[in-house]
Formats: structure tokens, C-alpha cells, sequence
């Protein structure tokens, strides 16, 4: 009798779940209007609140829009601060009655306002020519730190009478999305006093000077000095990078040197006691100190708050990604804010995020020993985080493969408590499933882990068309993150597989460099023995096989269907095809060995051999080549412009799509309309040319 109850209840169970499932409908291209982001959660000083950036498109859909927005950390209703539609970056005072933050008027940048908790509406606190960064307060509460590009005395106002034409002297001389820097505008530290109650702009002062930047300001826990990094070099480029950490007495002087690292820091953080610096680098050099790496894991260095201080790697034998984390396409496409390492009251710890195989979490690490133990747990990616000055407790930001992110708070035990459900209305009347997780063995026996999304009506025994879709990077990672193109294109009926072939993040150190002048070459040969995998699992039909990938995958999508036939169809995204072009014209420098032994006429057939345009002749694949007009780390005329032009040459079937305006961000900031314009090309040209759909879109006309 038992078990016929048991065997009722779990055949009544399941019919309840498939009846759940046929009354909600699969997602589509256009829910992204309707997607809702958390972006820079910060914890009030007594750990109460938490106040965070609300992300929404914009109700014509050519944009975004941000506001404030404040939660009890105990639970319950959030409500509305600022009415937007561009405030971000907001800090507690320390007496947690007064938030400093971002407004950026339409047309002009970003000041500096305050908003008292107690009333009242925010006002102004700076007007500087050139805007303000991110507002830092003073210990004591009655400074506010930034960082400003505004040169001193200058005006707001334009002077038409300065020449557009721009003197170029630099090679790095362009930012993808940030367009043309000014050499002659270095971004210094400045320093507000905070009046009594918030009112008009208050006169602001520059505390540092020179051809240099500064940034990752911190504290003196007595108010008495900022410490800071910057990278002394006049062409950074020619050498890997390495920051020095300073001080500078907050009155105003000379700076101190307080240490070097042959690396990139970031993410200062001082100990309760004032006298230790905690901060993420990763070194430039192989443990035989001589060999740059195309991908340098990042550690957690520890280094005392006095001049002349030699910093210690507290995780050398921890074989993972300090700081790391895993990639999809619905990070905040606005308002994102740094988290940094935070320190228990004692000092006696240090909580920092970390990425292993594809999931990202907080770990708790010992600061004198370096032993590294879980924090936080569990099949997802912890993408931002923010602690209380106790390390008491922490405001969390979680996605996962069915959730966009949502808002948790963690105490001493590491376990976590969901404050909100952001996009519940939307996501409750979806069909999301989550991915299958696997391992398969490459070519040469090497492991590798994958995830396979699966239509949500997906049977066993039935084979569906397949698309393989690939990371970029190519030092990045796939994982346990929410990614609005996988779940549609399965809801579209297509198997998703997405893996994280060697050269990926999240696996250690050798498994990430081990591409290193061989890029691309195994990591192809990883992919198609994750082909091979879902083929051999009856999952997909072999006739029906698709691939993309976007920068870095864009790259391997071009070396693909230059090296297998496999493919019924290819949309290559923001990618390479010729690596002597890219090293002329991209917005980054390869002017050092990480990643090919030197300069195109000093290393002609590694670069041509390396080069997807080499193989142009053996390409049989229609492909799709998708652009970013405004892209400047990709340029198009050295990617699927190229690719473009031969393929008509050749007469394989092929289309570019060219969104104006957009950058190498645009799947994941880019317009609205344009994201959701790009996702319809990707599935069209794959149904047309993996499915066979009767589809005339790109037809010649």
C-alpha cells in the first residue's frame, strides 16, 4: 500500500509539472525589453539596507535607464530613491544617514550629488568641467575622494575655437566604446568637503598631478592620507603591465611609494587595524621569470601599508581564479561597480570571489597562511559583492543559468538569504530549463567541461539540430550564469552547446596559458570532440550542425569552417580573420611576446598560419558575418570584412550584418533593438541553412 502511494504521488507530481510547463510559454527575443538588472548592491555601515543601481530599458527601446533603489537587508519591500534616468555609483556615509552618488544630466557628465535618507531631494555636490568618478567617503564623513579628467580652472564652457584634429603620439590611441582618450588628461584624484546638509556644489580640489592615472582610491582608516595604484609608464604597451601602490597625505604633497608588482593590481582593500593592504594581481611572468603569459592567473597579494613594502601572494597554491568569473550576455548592461576583497573585524580573514569549472563564489582565505576555504556555495556565478566595514555581513548579486541576478545577503556561516525577485513577473510565465552539465575527453585525453541547453520540450531518442556557440577571449569562461541567447535559440528547438575548450578561465593556470602561440589550433579540436560527444549521446542530428561565436569565438567560428565541412551554416561575430591587420589596427597593443614572439614582419609565417583568412579557399560553410560599426577592439575591415569579400569571391553563400553604431559590446550593452535585431539574424541565417527553412532575407537583390 505504501509504495502504491509513493508511485501515485510522484505519477501525480509529474503530471503536475508537465501541466505547469504547457501553461507557460517559451521565451523570446524581445522578453530582453522586459529584463530588469541589479548592478553595484552596497551594504549600509550597520548593515540594515542595502541600496543598489535598477537597470531598465528605456520605454522606446533605444537605450537604458538607471535609479536608485533601497531594501531592508532583513527582507521586504524595496522602494524607489531617485527618479533616474542616469544616477549610479551610490555610497553610505559612515553614519549610514546620507548617500553620495552619480547623476548624469542628459548632455552633460557625471557629478557628484548627495541624497539625505532623512528627506529632502539630492542636490549637487560637484560641477567640475569634465565631470567626477565615483564618490568615495572619508572615514570621519566629511570628505568625499573621486577621480576627475578636468584640468585645473577649466571651464564647462566649449571653445570653438579648438582645433578638432587630433595629434596622434601614441600607439594605443583609441578605446573600443570610449573613442578617442586625451593624452593631456590624465585621471587624478580630487577631494569635496561635505557641507552639513546638501545644498550647492562645493568647491573641489585636486590632490594629485603628473602624466599619470590614478585610481582605486582607498582610506587611511585615520582620514590622514589616500592610498592609491597607477601605472608609471609613458607607453605602457611596450612592456607587461605593473602597477605601483602609493600614498598621499589628503592635505595635499608628494606622493609615497609604497609598493611595486610586476602585474596588473586592483581592488585595494585595508585591514581593520589600518596596516595591511589586501589586493588582486596576476604576474606577467612563468615561474621561471623569464616567460610572458598570454593569460596570468590573478592571486591575492597582501602587502603592509608602509613604504618600501614587498607584497606576498597569499593563494600561489591555489590553482584558480581569484576574482574571476564566468561569462554570459545579461551582465548590467549599465551601472556595473567594483567589489573588492573585504576583511573580517579581527583581520584574521579575507573574503574575495573566486571562479572554479564555471561557477563563481566567495571564499574565505586565511591572511596570514593563504588556506583557502568555501564561503559561499552553490552551481552559480556570485558576480558582485559588498560587505559591511565589520565583514559582518555582505550584500550579494547571484545569477544562474534560469535567473538574470538577484539581490542575497550572507553572514558569518556563508549561507544565503534571496532579497529579491526582480524579474519573477516576466520569468514566472516562462519555460526555462536549466543546462546539462558535462565532461568528455578531448583529442589528446585532455577533460573538458561543457554545458548543453536542451529545448524545454527535449525527449530522449530524438536528435535535434545543434549549435555550437564559443566563448570569447579567448581567456574567458562559460558557466553557471543566465544567458538569454542560449535559452531562446533552444526555444527556437535548437541543442545549445557551449564549452570551455583549453585557454579558458576557471581551470588553473596551465590549463589557461596552454594556448599560448598555438591560438587557435587544440582549442578547435576541443569543440569538435564536444560535437563528437552530443552525436555519440544520440542528442543531435549530424546533418544539422551549426556554429557562432563572438571576438574570441569569432575568431575559432572563421578557423571552423576553414578547417571541417561539418557545418551546414556559420555567423561569425565581432572577429579576426587576418592577425597581422589586427596587430596594426586594434585598440590594445600586442607590442609584447604574450601572445605571438613578435611583430608580423618579425614572425610572418606564425602569423599567417594562425590567420583564418589563410584557409579561405577550403570555406564550403554559408556564413554570417556580424558587425559593430563603431567596433574598435575587432576592427571589422579585419574581420568579416575580409572574410566577406572572399566568400562572394568564392561564391559561398554569405551576408554581413553591420549594426551602426555599436561597439565590441554590443551583445551585451549594445541598443536594445540592436541585441534583439542580432539574435533574429543568428537564428534566421540557422534556420535557412541548418534547417532549410524557405527563408529570402538575404537573398542577392
Amino acid at each position: 500500500m505504501h509504495r502504491r502511494s509513493l508511485l501515485l504521488g510522484l505519477a501525480l507530481a509529474a503530471a503536475s509539472l508537465l501541466a505547469s510547463a504547457q501553461t507557460k510559454r517559451s521565451i523570446r527575443e524581445t522578453d530582453l525589453y522586459d529584463f530588469h538588472w541589479i548592478a553595484d548592491a552596497k551594504i549600509s555601515p550597520d548593515g540594515s539596507r542595502i541600496v543598489y543601481t535598477l537597470v531598465n530599458v528605456s520605454a522606446k527601446h533605444d537605450g537604458y535607464e538607471t535609479a536608485l533603489w533601497l531594501i531592508p537587508a532583513a527582507g521586504g519591500a524595496a522602494r524607489q530613491l531617485t527618479a533616474g534616468p542616469r544616477d549610479t555609483s551610490a555610497r553610505w556615509s559612515p553614519d549610514g544617514k546620507t548617500l553620495a552618488f552619480l547623476r548624469t544630466p542628459a548632455g552633460a557628465p557625471a557629478q557628484i550629488n548627495l541624497l539625505s535618507l532623512e528627506g529632502g531631494e539630492a542636490r549637487p555636490l560637484t560641477d567640475l568641467a569634465r565631470g567626477a568618478g565615483t564618490p568615495l567617503w572619508s572615514p570621519d564623513g566629511k570628505t568625499i575622494a573621486f577621480t576627475s579628467t578636468t584640468n585645473p580652472g577649466e571651464s564647462d564652457k566649449k571653445d570653438d575655437t579648438k582645433s578638432d584634429v587630433r595629434v596622434i603620439t601614441k600607439a594605443q590611441y583609441r578605446n573600443n566604446g570610449g573613442g578617442y582618450p586625451e593624452p593631456a588628461r590624465p585621471s587624478h584624484i580630487w577631494m569635496v568637503a561635505v557641507p552639513p546638509a546638501p545644498g550647492e556644489p562645493q568647491k573641489a580640489r585636486q590632490l594629485t598631478t603628473g602624466e599619470y592615472s590614478e585610481g582605486d582610491i582607498v582610506w587611511a582608516r585615520d582620514n590622514s592620507r589616500v592610498f592609491y595604484s597607477s601605472e608609471q609608464e609613458t607607453e605602457p604597451y611596450y612592456t607587461p603591465s605593473h602597477n605601483t601602490i602609493f600614498a598621499v597625505d589628503a592635505k595635499g604633497g608628494s606622493p609615497v611609494k609604497i609598493a611595486s608588482i610586476d602585474g596588473s593590481a586592483r581592488g585595494l582593500s585595508l585591514n581593520p587595524s589600518g596596516q595591511v593592504l589586501a589586493f588582486v594581481a596576476a604576474i606577467n611572468k612563468g615561474d621561471n621569470g623569464v616567460i610572458e603569459r598570454s593569460f596570468s592567473q590573478p592571486d591575492l597579494w597582501v602587502t603592509a601599508a608602509a613604504p618600501g613594502s614587498t607584497p606576498r601572494n597569499l593563494t600561489m597554491k591555489y590553482d584558480y581564479d581569484i576574482a574571476g568569473g564566468v561569462g554570459g550576455d545579461q551582465g548590467a548592461p549599465r551601472g556595473g561597480g567594483q567589489s573588492k576583497p573585504f576583511w573580517s573585524k579581527d583581520g584574521r580573514y579575507i573574503f574575495v570571489g573566486a571562479a572554479e569549472e564555471g561557477k563563481a563564489n566567495l571564499k574565505r582565505i586565511d591572511a596570514e597562511t593563504g588556506e583557502v576555504k568555501p564561503y559561499t556555495d552553490g552551481n552559480h556565478d556570485v558576480f558582485s559583492y559588498d560587505a559591511t566595514p565589520d565583514g559582518s555581513k555582505a550584500a550579494v548579486l547571484i545569477s544562474t543559468p534560469t535567473n538574470i541576478g538577484d539581490l542575497f545577503t550572507t553572514s558569518g556561516d556563508g549561507k544565503l538569504a534571496q532579497l529579491t525577485h526582480i524579474n519573477d513577473k516576466l520569468f514566472s510565465q516562462l519555460n526555462l530549463t536549466e543546462p546539462a552539465m558535462l565532461w568528455y575527453k578531448s583529442f589528446d585525453g585532455q577533460k573538458i567541461q561543457t554545458w548543453v541547453q536542451r529545448p524545454p520540450d527535449f525527449q530522449e531518442g530524438r536528435k535535434y539540430p545543434m549549435i555550437l556557440d564559443i566563448h570569447g577571449g579567448p581567456h574567458s569562461a562559460y558557466g553557471y550564469t543566465f544567458d538569454h541567447e542560449f535559452q531562446w535559440m533552444a526555444a527556437k528547438g535548437y541543442v545549445v552547446l557551449y564549452p570551455n575548450p583549453r585557454g579558458s578561465t576557471s581551470y588553473g593556470q596551465d590549463f589557461g596559458n596552454v594556448i599560448q602561440y598555438h591560438y587557435p589550433g587544440d582549442d578547435h579540436k576541443d569543440l569538435m570532440a564536444g560535437v563528437d560527444e552530443l552525436i555519440k549521446r544520440g542528442w543531435v542530428d549530424e546533418n544539422k550542425l551549426g556554429v557562432t561565436g563572438g571576438s574570441g569565438g569569432g575568431v575559432l567560428t572563421n578557423w571552423a569552417i576553414g578547417h571541417t565541412d561539418r557545418f551546414k551554416a556559420a555567423v561569425s561575430q565581432r572577429s579576426i580573420a587576418d592577425w597581422s591587420g589586427f596587430w596594426y589596427t586594434a585598440d590594445f597593443t600586442q607590442f609584447t611576446s604574450s601572445w605571438f614572439r613578435g611583430a608580423p614582419w618579425e614572425s610572418e609565417v606564425d602569423y599567417k598560419e594562425r590567420s583564418p583568412i589563410t584557409y579561405i579557399t577550403k570555406v564550403k560553410t554559408p556564413t554570417m558575418f556580424i558587425e559593430g560599426e563603431d567596433d574598435m577592439r575587432t576592427p571589422p575591415a579585419d574581420g568579416g570584412e575580409q572574410m566577406f569579400r572572399a566568400l562572394k569571391y568564392l561564391k559561398i553563400p554569405t551576408v554581413m550584418i553591420r549594426f551602426p553604431g555599436e561597439t565590441h559590446e554590443l551583445s551585451r550593452s549594445g541598443k536594445p533593438t540592436h541585441r534583439v535585431e542580432r539574435l533574429e539574424h543568428i537564428v534566421a541565417w540557422m534556420d535557412k541553412y541548418v534547417n532549410g527553412q524557405d527563408i529570402h532575407t538575404y537573398d542577392v537583390r
